[in-house]
């Protein structure tokens, strides 16, 4: 257990930080999934920017690697541009 007041604060914060990356996380996968799953392409041209923008997001606060959220950017470009 830890001893010292800086070691609770830590503790504490930690927590919270990890909950706050947990929600982000989910909720930019299920975005990932409703994208992949559209089937109109113009739903999806709208949808796009804000998975990109969370997708950014996550690998600007390092929840997730950049070039892992590159590639997701990517894959998810291309499904957009089949439709």
């Amino acid at each position: 257990m830890a001893n010292h007041k800086s070691a609770l604060k830590r503790i504490r914060s930690n927590e919270t930080r990890r909950l706050r990356n947990k929600y982000q996380h989910k909720t930019t996968r299920n975005a990932i999934k409703k994208l992949r799953e559209m089937t109109s392409k113009k739903d999806a041209e709208t949808l796009f920017p804000s998975v990109a923008s969370m997708i950014d997001r996550l690998a600007k606060n390092n929840i997730i690697h950049a070039n892992k959220a590159a590639n997701l950017k990517s894959g998810l470009a291309k499904h957009v541009a089949s439709l």
